[in-house]
C-alpha cells in the first residue's frame, strides 16, 4: 500500500470515529434531555385542560353574571394545584391520610401557642381547631406538638410504620413532623395509588369542578355546577376550609343533628367527606320531608352551609359514584 493511500485510510478511520463519538455525544444529550423533561416540576402553563363532560346539568360557562359580578371557573389556580398533583406522584412514596374525625383517635393535645375564642374552641397558629385535628410534632421534640393538622391531610410516610411516632412529610401540608400512630392512615404505595380524579371547589365563586387525568398534563372537566360551601356562623357552622384533603369515606345518606342538639334534623343525599364533618353531598332535606330534593335556588349564590359542600341531588350522586375513597381529592380554593 502507497502512503498516500495509507494516509487517506487513516483519515477515513479517524472522520468515522469522529462522526461515532459525535452520534454517541448527540444521543446521550437527547437522553439527557429526554430525562429532564420527564422529572422536571410541572408548572400551571405544562397542563391542558378540555371539556368533555360526563355530566351535564345545570353547566356554567367559564364566566358568568352573578347579581352585579361576574363569577369565573379560575382555571389558572386550578392548572396550579393540577401541577402541584402531578408533582408530587412522580417520586415513588407511600400515603398516609390524617384522620381524627369527631376526636374518634383521641382528642389533640394542646399545641404550644394556642387560641381559645369566646365559643372555648382551641386552635393553633395558624387558625386551625383542635377538635377532630391531629396534632404535628417537631421531628426532634415530641414533647408539645406545635400545629394541627386538619382531618383529610395528605402526607408522605417518612418512617416505618410499626414505631409509635411516625415520621411524615406534608403533602397537603408544608414540613416534616412527627405524629402519634393513632392519628395515621396508611393508604398505599405510589405504584398503587394514582389521583386522577380531582374535585375542585371554589369558595369565592361559589361552583364546583371535576377533573379527571386522561394522561400526564392533560386533565379533562367531568362537570362545572354551582356550589354552596360553608360560612362562618360559630359555634355551629363553619367556613368550608382551604387545602388539598382525600376523600375518606361516603354516606347514601348523612344524617345531622339540630344545632345544638343530639335530635336528627334530616339527611343530605350522596354525601363524600373530605376532612372533619365536610362533605360534598346534595341538598338537604329537612324533616318532616323524607323525599330527596333536586335543586335548591341557594346553590352557587352566597356561603350558607355548616362546612360542607352543596350541590344539585343528582351532581352529588355524579360525585358519589365517580370518586373512589382514598384514591380521590378534594381541593378547596378561594
Amino acid at each position: 500500500m502507497s502512503a498516500c493511500n495509507f494516509n487517506q485510510s487513516n483519515e477515513e478511520e479517524q472522520a468515522q470515529q469522529l462522526a461515532d463519538s459525535l452520534k454517541a455525544d448527540s444521543l446521550a444529550k437527547v437522553k439527557e434531555a429526554e430525562e429532564y423533561e420527564k422529572n422536571r416540576p410541572r408548572e400551571a402553563k405544562d397542563i391542558k385542560i378540555e371539556k368533555d363532560l360526563s355530566y351535564d346539568q345545570y353547566t356554567l360557562e367559564d364566566e358568568y353574571d352573578y347579581e352585579d359580578t361576574t363569577r369565573q371557573f379560575q382555571w389558572d389556580k386550578i392548572k396550579e394545584k393540577l401541577a402541584y398533583i402531578e408533582n408530587f406522584q412522580k417520586s415513588n412514596k407511600f400515603y398516609v391520610v390524617l384522620q381524627n374525625y369527631r376526636n374518634m383517635n383521641q382528642e389533640a393535645p394542646l399545641v404550644k401557642n394556642f387560641h381559645r375564642d369566646e365559643y372555648s374552641l382551641v386552635s393553633d397558629s395558624l387558625g386551625v381547631e383542635r377538635y377532630q385535628s391531629v396534632p404535628l410534632y417537631k421531628l426532634d421534640d415530641d414533647s408539645v406538638p406545635i400545629l394541627y393538622g386538619r382531618d383529610g391531610s395528605l402526607a408522605e410516610l417518612r418512617s416505618s410504620d410499626t414505631l409509635d411516632m411516625l415520621k411524615i412529610k406534608g403533602i397537603s401540608f408544608d414540613g416534616d413532623w412527627q405524629v402519634p400512630k393513632r392519628y395515621i392512615k396508611k393508604i398505599g404505595a405510589r405504584d398503587s395509588i394514582d389521583y386522577h380524579h380531582v374535585v375542585f371547589v371554589d369558595v369565592t365563586n361559589q361552583n364546583i369542578a371535576t377533573l379527571e387525568k386522561v394522561k400526564d398534563e392533560e386533565w379533562a372537566v367531568r362537570s362545572m355546577n354551582p356550589a354552596t360551601s360553608g360560612h362562618h356562623a360559630p359555634p355551629y357552622a363553619k367556613e368550608t376550609p382551604l387545602g388539598l384533603f382525600v376523600v375518606q369515606e361516603q354516606k347514601p345518606k348523612m344524617y345531622y343533628w339540630k344545632d345544638g342538639t343530639k335530635e336528627i334534623g334530616g339527611f343530605a343525599p350522596y354525601a363524600s367527606r373530605f376532612t372533619n364533618g365536610g362533605y360534598l353531598h346534595g341538598v338537604p332535606v329537612n324533616y318532616p320531608q323524607k323525599s330527596i330534593i333536586e335543586w335548591s335556588p341557594s346553590l352557587g349564590t352566597t356561603p350558607r352551609s355548616h362546612m360542607c359542600v352543596r350541590n344539585a341531588s343528582s351532581h352529588a350522586q355524579f360525585i358519589y359514584d365517580w370518586l373512589e375513597p382514598l384514591k380521590s381529592l378534594v381541593v378547596v380554593i378561594d
